[in-house]
């Protein structure tokens, strides 16, 4: 037995992973290409990649029509992998019709209004929803996952940081006020549409900071480790992000520093907290090593380094940005909302 898939926006990179991996899972079909583009695109010609590689499914997009999408995939669940007024958009219109939704852009992550207002720049325009969404880190999120209705999928920068430091506070290792993210993405990560910063001539053999202090993730990392960490909520209290720019496609790498709590934390400390804190976790990996990029291209894994250096805990972790990032951690999601093995279609 299958459960029919809606993807409303698959013409983006998430788009496109999620399609890759439903297409090889052994629970889901994709039901309903969704887009608002004129003409409607065909996918397997927007990404001739997916040729003989969607398991039958028609590779033809059709309206957002809420009603067809409805009928078609009742009983399943719709991926939104849209901008973000547009999933406050259609999120309530699908809800209402008894559709799941996963929702990949940042509408329903920030729950405090006027913070996603102020990092976003737009109203917020479905408070009523907003109110009950489950933010879906799986990890620490599965029995409201497995019961939601609506889950805000993370963001990629929020979700290799939050990985990382969530066992250390909730342990009193680190004192909460002194962590510094140093993190960088590849270009994927910056989205599908045309940005100057984002060509090859700009971005190739070069490295850069960018949203020093103003990054849409700062409000989100901030939330996340003060509800599930005990850390401070407000941003001036909270921890110092600093994004960079890669010169490669895909992938995250985050370097972060904490002031240890008290004169016995050492690397054997951190280490062992992580490791309980992920044993029988198949999807985050504590290592001796700092990770690499490559050790989780492609992959729904998180790869977790901590020691002691000089007085300070480093972490560095590495993630793919558009499988745990995006969109592997919303298929881990959905399934298990539709009661499935939450490792399906997922390596």
């Amino acid at each position: 037995m299958t459960n029919p898939i809606a993807i409303l926006g698959p013409t983006g990179y998430t788009g496109l992973e999620l399609i890759e991996i439903i297409a090889r899972h052994p629970s889901l079909r994709i039901e309903y290409l969704a887009s608002a583009r004129s003409p409607r695109p065909c996918i397997d010609q927007e990404f001739p990649r997916l040729r003989g590689r969607m398991g039958g499914a028609n590779p033809q997009c059709e309206p957002i029509d809420h009603d067809a999408i409805a009928k078609r995939c009742a009983g399943g669940l719709a991926f939104l992998c849209l901008p973000h007024e547009a999933a406050m958009a259609h999120t309530p219109e699908l809800l209402a019709r008894g559709l799941r939704v996963v929702d990949l852009s940042a509408a329903y992550r920030i729950r405090d209004r006027a913070a996603y207002e102020k990092a976003y720049g737009h109203p917020h325009t479905d408070a009523a929803n907003l109110d009950h969404a489950v933010y879906g880190l799986t990890e620490f999120a599965r029995e409201q996952v497995t019961k939601a209705r609506l889950v805000a999928n993370p963001g990629c920068y929020p979700t290799a940081a939050a990985i990382s430091l969530l066992p250390l506070l909730r342990a009193g290792l680190i004192e909460p006020t002194s962590i510094i993210i140093n993190a960088a993405s590849g270009v994927s990560g910056a989205g599908r549409e045309p940005k100057p910063h984002t060509t090859l001539v700009e971005a190739g053999e070069n490295y850069s900071a960018y949203g020093i202090g103003t990054h849409r993730h700062q409000p989100e990392i901030n939330q996340t480790l003060h509800l599930h960490g005990n850390s401070p909520k407000e941003a001036n209290g909270g921890v110092l992000f600093v994004p960079h720019l890669l010169p490669v496609e895909r992938g995250i790498l985050e370097t972060i520093y904490a002031q240890p709590i008290g004169q016995h934390v050492d690397t054997a400390r951190v280490t062992e907290v992580l490791a309980h804190a992920y044993a029988g976790e198949r999807f985050v990996g504590v290592r001796p090593d700092a990770p690499t990029l490559r050790d989780v291209a492609r992959t729904n894994r998180v790869h977790v380094n901590a020691r002691v250096v000089g007085g300070r805990v480093v972490i560095v972790a590495a993630i793919d940005n558009l499988v745990k990032g995006a969109s592997g951690q919303a298929v881990q999601n959905a399934n298990l909302m539709l009661g499935l093995d939450e490792s399906a279609g997922l390596t």
